[in-house]
C-alpha cells in the first residue's frame, strides 16, 4: 500500500508541476494591494505599518474585506481577522476567521472555518491555502466538498475554481443519495458529477458492491466504467473481469475479458470472455469460450487423492437468473412402482427444502399465524364455503331489517343476497384477499440456460447437445435437439434427455421419443448392443448406471457371453411392449422383456451381416474426454471412407486424371458453341 500512496503521490505532483507551474509564473506578475476604504486607521509611520478597522481591499479582480486587518504596505501583505471574506471576479466566495495574504506572490492562508463557494459546490476546512492566479484551493489537514449530488471528505485535498476539478489524496470517501465510494486517491469534477479513481475503491450501493483500482464513476447518472481488479458482488453473487461497465439507473454491466461470474450459496463457477448483468431480473449472460461449473458430492480419485467432482458445462452461450419457482415447470422424478411399473416421485414437500405440509400445531397457541396455514384442501374450501354462507345468510336477515323501500303494486322485492355474495366474494373463484399467503410463490431459485454447441462433462457421465436447461428447483438437465450422453460404456440419444440430481448425485435419466442406446464392451468394440424405444428410464447407483427401462416398441439386440467372459456365444433379439435392461460393471447382464415378448437368439458363429437396428447412431468421436473439451472440443480421429474412382470414358487411357477429364467434358460445350460460330464465318470464304 505504501507503494500505492508513493506512485500515485508522484503522479499527482507531476500533475501539478505541469499544468500548475506555468499558471504560478504568469500569476508572479506583482502588482499592489490597493486600501479602498475603512471606518478606521492607524498608521505608524516607522514600520509601515497601518491597523485597520472593516477594510477593503482590491487586488486585480478580487475584493477582500474583514473586521479588521494590519496591513503592511512596503511588503504588499496584510493579515485579516475576523469575518474575512474574499470575493473573485463574483464567482467564487472564501470565508475564514483569519487570513494572511502575500500580494506578491496572490498567495492567501486561510485558517479557522474555512469556507470556498462557487457556483456549483462548497469547500469546508480549517486550513486553506489558495492562489488567487490559478485559483487553486489546497487542504493537507482535512475537508469536505459538498455540491447537491455528493459530500466528498478527504485528508489532502486540491480544488481547481476554474475547471470545478477537485484532487482527494488518502481515507477519500464520497456520499451520495445512491450510493457510498470509498478511495485512496480520487478525481471529482463537481460540474459533470464524474468521479474518477487512481487507487484501491469500494462503490457500495443499496444491493451491492464495486470493487477497482482505476476507473470512473458518475455519481448522478450511476454510469461507471472500471479498468482494473474490478470486481462487482451482490450477496452470495459476484463478477469480475479485466474491464467492466455498469449503468446504474439501467441496471445493466458489461464485463470484458477473462469474466467470472460466482455464487457461493449454489456453488456454481461461470467463465467467458464477454458478460453481460441486468439487475432488474438477475440475469447473467456469458458468451466467447463460455463455460460454467456446478459443485455436486460425487468425488473422483487424482493421483490417488479423492477430489470433489463437479460438473463443467460449455457453449457458445450461457444465461444464469434467479427466477420465481412458480413460473418454472419443474420434473419429478422417475420411480419404479411394484410390478416393474415407472411412476413420479412426490417431491412436492421436499422442493428446495419448503414444506408445503402446515406446521404442528401448538397447543398453547389457538390458532395459527396466516401467514404459514397451508393451501385449501377439498375439506377446507368446504368448511369456507359453509362459513361464507353462514356469513350471507347473516347478512341476509340484517338488509331485510334495514331495507325499507316501498315498491310499486305488483312489483316484487329483488332478493339481497346475490349481491351479498358478490361482496363476500362467495362465487368461485374466491377473492384475492380471502386466499391464503403461500410462502412457494415469492421463492426465487437458479436457472441456467445453455445455447449452440453445448458439451457437458462430468468423470461419470458426458453430454453434447445444441440447447440446455437447468434450474436447482428440480435439479434436472434437459437436453435438447440432438442431444447424445455417455455413462461409463453406453451412450443414448433422443429428441430430448432429462438427467435429474439426487443430493447433488446423478439419480436418474430419461430419453424422450426416438429413444436408443447403445452400449459396447471396452475390450471388444465390435459388438454392439442396442436398446430402442419411445422412452428410456435409466437409474443411477454410486455414480454408475444400474438398471434401464425402455417403454413403448421396445427392441433390442444385445450379445452374451460364454460361461468363462470371454468371449460372445450368442446374440438375442427381443421385441416387448416393456423391456427392463440391469447392468453390471457397465455392461448389460440381464435384459428381462415384461410385456408382449417375442424374441429370438442367434449363435455369434451364424451371424453373416452385422444387425443394427433402425435409427442406430454412434458418435464416440463427439464425446467430451475432459474439461477442456467443454470449451475446446477435441473431435476424435474419424476413420476416411475410400472414395471410389471413377471410370474413364472410351478412347481415353486410364492413365489421365479424372479431374482433367471431368472438366474438359463440362468445357465441351463451350469448345463446340465456339466452333460453330467459327465455321459459319469461313462459310462465305470457302464459296468463294
Amino acid at each position: 500500500m505504501n507503494l500505492l500512496h508513493t506512485t500515485s503521490g508522484k503522479m499527482l505532483a507531476g500533475f501539478f508541476l505541469f499544468f500548475l507551474l506555468p499558471l504560478c509564473l504568469s500569476a508572479q506578475q506583482k502588482t499592489k494591494i490597493i486600501l479602498q476604504s475603512s471606518e478606521r486607521s492607524r498608521i505608524i509611520t516607522k514600520t509601515d505599518i497601518t491597523y485597520l478597522r472593516k477594510p477593503v481591499f482590491k487586488q486585480d479582480n478580487a475584493i477582500l474585506t474583514c473586521d479588521s486587518a494590519v496591513f503592511y504596505t512596503a511588503k504588499n501583505y496584510f493579515e485579516a481577522y475576523n469575518n474575512v471574506h474574499i470575493n473573485q471576479a463574483d464567482t467564487i466566495n472564501i470565508y475564514s476567521d483569519f487570513l494572511t495574504y502575500d500580494g506578491n506572490a496572490k498567495l492567501a492562508h486561510l485558517t479557522s472555518n474555512v469556507r470556498l463557494v462557487d457556483k456549483s459546490s462548497v469547500l469546508t476546512t480549517n486550513v486553506l491555502d489558495y492562489s488567487m492566479g490559478p485559483k487553486v484551493g489546497t487542504y493537507v489537514d482535512g475537508g469536505k466538498i459538498v455540491n447537491k449530488d455528493a459530500t466528498i471528505t478527504s485528508k489532502n485535498g486540491y480544488y481547481f475554481a476554474n475547471t470545478r476539478d477537485a484532487y482527494f489524496r488518502y481515507n477519500v470517501l464520497v456520499v451520495t443519495e445512491q450510493s457510498t465510494i470509498k478511495s485512496d486517491t480520487l478525481r471529482y469534477n463537481t460540474f459533470s458529477n464524474w468521479a474518477y479513481f487512481y487507487g484501491p475503491t469500494n462503490i457500495k450501493e443499496k444491493d451491492g458492491n464495486l470493487y477497482t483500482e482505476n476507473g470512473a464513476y458518475n455519481t448522478k447518472t450511476r454510469y461507471a466504467y472500471f479498468g482494473k481488479k474490478n470486481l462487482y458482488t451482490s450477496g452470495s453473487r459476484s463478477m469480475k473481469g479485466d474491464s467492466l461497465y455498469y449503468d446504474g439507473l439501467a441496471g445493466y454491466g458489461r464485463a470484458v475479458r477473462n469474466i467470472t461470474f460466482r455464487d457461493t450459496v449454489d456453488k456454481m463457477l461461470m467463465r467467458g470472455q464477454l458478460g453481460y448483468y441486468y439487475k432488474a431480473d438477475q440475469r447473467t449472460v456469458v458468451t466467447k469460450n463460455a463455460y460454467a461449473g456446478m459443485g455436486t458430492n460425487d468425488s473422483v480419485m487424482v493421483n490417488n487423492v479423492k477430489q470433489p467432482d463437479s460438473l463443467w458445462l460449455g457453449a457458445d452461450t450461457l444465461e444464469t437468473q434467479m427466477v420465481l419457482q412458480k413460473s418454472l415447470k419443474l420434473i419429478k422424478g422417475p420411480m419404479i412402482k411394484k410390478d416393474n411399473e415407472l411412476g413420479e416421485e412426490d417431491r412436492e414437500s421436499k422442493m428446495n427444502g419448503v414444506s408445503k405440509k402446515a406446521p404442528a400445531p401448538d397447543k398453547n397457541k389457538k390458532n395459527p399465524p396466516a401467514a404459514i396455514k397451508p393451501p385449501e384442501s377439498k375439506k377446507d374450501s368446504l368448511k369456507t364455503d359453509s362459513l361464507q354462507k353462514t356469513k350471507v345468510l347473516a347478512l341476509k336477515k340484517d338488509s331485510l331489517k334495514t331495507d325499507t323501500l316501498k315498491l310499486p303494486p305488483g312489483m316484487k322485492k329483488v332478493d339481497s343476497i346475490p349481491k351479498a355474495k358478490m361482496q363476500l366474494g362467495v362465487k368461485k373463484p374466491v377473492a384475492k384477499d380471502s386466499l391464503p399467503v403461500n410462502p412457494l410463490d415469492t421463492i426465487r431459485t437458479r436457472s441456467i440456460k445453455a445455447y449452440r454447441h453445448v458439451n457437458v462433462f462430468k468423470s461419470n457421465m458426458q453430454a453434447k447437445a445444441d440447447s440446455l436447461f437447468y434450474t436447482s428447483a428440480d435439479s434436472t438437465l434437459r437436453w435438447y435437439r440432438d442431444p447424445i450422453i455417455w455413462s461409463q460404456g453406453s451412450q443414448q440419444t433422443g429428441d430430448t434427455i432429462y438427467l435429474q440430481l439426487r443430493n447433488k448425485k446423478i439419480n436418474s435419466v430419461q430419453v424422450i421419443q426416438k429413444a436408443f442406446a447403445v452400449n459396447v464392451d471396452p475390450i471388444d468394440t465390435t459388438k454392439f448392443n442396442q436398446i430402442k424405444g419411445k422412452m428410456i428410464t435409466g437409474f443411477f447407483t454410486d455414480g454408475k448406471l444400474s438398471s434401464m427401462y425402455v417403454d413403448g416398441n421396445a427392441e433390442s439386440v444385445y450379445f452374451t457371453k460364454t460361461d468363462d467372459g470371454k468371449k460372445y456365444d450368442k446374440m438375442n433379439q427381443t421385441v416387448s411392449s416393456r423391456i427392463k435392461i440391469v447392468f453390471r460393471n457397465s455392461e448389460i447382464g440381464d435384459v428381462v422383456p415384461i410385456k408382449n415378448v417375442e424374441g429370438a437368439t442367434t449363435p455369434v458363429a451364424d451371424i453373416k451381416q452385422e444387425v443394427i437396428l433402425t435409427g442406430f447412431i454412434w458418435k464416440p468421436e463427439l464425446r467430451p474426454r475432459s474439461k477442456k473439451d467443454v470449451t475446446n472440443p477435441r473431435l476424435a480421429p474419424k476413420p476416411k471412407k475410400p472414395v471410389p474412382a471413377k471410370a474413364a470414358p472410351k478412347g481415353l487411357k486410364a492413365i489421365i486424371p479424372t479431374k482433367v477429364i471431368d472438366s474438359a467434358t463440362k468445357a465441351m460445350p463451350k469448345i463446340i458453341k465456339k466452333a460453330d460460330s467459327l465455321s459459319k464465318q469461313l462459310l462465305p470464304l470457302k464459296k468463294q
